[in-house]
């Protein structure tokens, strides 16, 4: 199975190229961005060796339903899907914050709460709460959203006080993030999962503002089983968990957090096949259809065929 890791299409119209983690952006002509979602896959911060094969795929297309089923709560980003691994948008200018939402305590506000702290981004946690346990409220914890480096917790205030966003758009983001969130969670619970935190980040074209990137997928978003949930929560156990948390475990069972000095493991055929296999679960999990595999000879060619095509039809 070919997997797709490293893209230098050259559009007509096409202005820059910037390479995220696992997205490669191509700007055309200051109107469009190209978005293609590579087999790429990252952990700690790290791109791994090798590539997943229809990781991309995986990824992309979820985010695609999740975008169509929100469309009525705020206008997004997206306009076409010419290719299983490809979404064209609005080129819009992204603000400076990503907006975390959180329904649990969990990950990383609970490695904060362990450590004593009361208070994230601002915001006031309750007392005696576990892991995991469900907030009275959704909270949203922002961070800033670096070109280098990592993310850091920000507070509203400070987020107005610095200007990176204004008191009414901000606000604004506010109103769309809780309302996402909560159809992410009514459509995850027919799903029989628990839609426990995510992030989402927005831009804005000619004055409004636009849901931008993906949502709702595994990398960007943690999911738990709905059933057994509780006796779970009420044994002190751990909860059943579908997100790429389980590649993060396989690293650090084998030695690799992502520290200076540390060593990926080999990836085996095996263990990419295993971690092929775990996304097409995830996403049949979260979709709740078949997924389809578009296998190709040549990924490369059919994707830079499928968008060439799309952007004639623009002219």
């Amino acid at each position: 199975m070919e997997a797709l890791v490293k893209t230098n299409f050259k559009f007509e119209g096409q202005k820059e190229l910037y390479i995220g983690k696992v997205r490669d952006v191509y700007n055309i002509d200051d109107n469009f961005l190209v978005m293609v979602v590579s087999d790429r896959i990252s952990a700690f911060d790290v791109v791994l060796p090798k590539g997943i094969p229809f990781k991309g795929q995986v990824l992309n297309q979820i985010a695609e339903k999740f975008l169509n089923a929100t469309e009525d709560i705020v206008p997004n980003w997206k306009i076409a899907s010419p290719d299983p691994m490809v979404t064209i948008g609005h080129l819009c200018e992204p603000f400076k914050v990503e907006m975390v939402v959180r329904g649990f305590l969990s990950g990383h506000a609970w490695r904060e709460y362990k450590q004593g702290k009361r208070s994230l981004c601002g915001v006031t946690l309750p007392e005696g709460m576990k892991e995991n346990d469900r907030f009275p409220n959704p909270i949203i914890t922002p961070t800033t959203k670096e070109a280098i480096g990592h993310d850091e917790d920000i507070s509203k205030e400070d987020i107005i006080k610095h200007g990176l966003v204004s008191k009414e758009d901000y606000e604004q983001l506010e109103k769309y993030t809780l309302a996402l969130f909560q159809r992410g969670q009514e459509l995850a619970k027919e799903r029989g999962l628990i839609l426990v935190d995510t992030k989402y980040e927005f831009g804005k074209k000619d004055g409004k503002i636009y849901l931008i990137d993906e949502i709702h997928t595994p990398d960007s978003s943690r999911y738990f089983y709905l059933e057994g949930y509780q006796e779970r929560q009420n044994n002190g156990q751990p909860q059943r968990q579908l997100s790429k948390e389980f590649v993060r475990e396989w690293l650090m069972e084998n030695g690799f957090q992502g520290l200076e000095g540390q060593k990926v493991p080999e990836m085996t055929p095996e263990i990419i096949n295993q971690i092929s296999e775990r996304y097409i679960e995830l996403y049949e999990n979260i979709i709740g259809e078949k997924f389809q595999r578009k296998e190709a000879d040549n990924l490369s060619q059919r994707i830079e065929n499928n968008v060439s095509e799309w952007l004639k039809t623009q002219k």
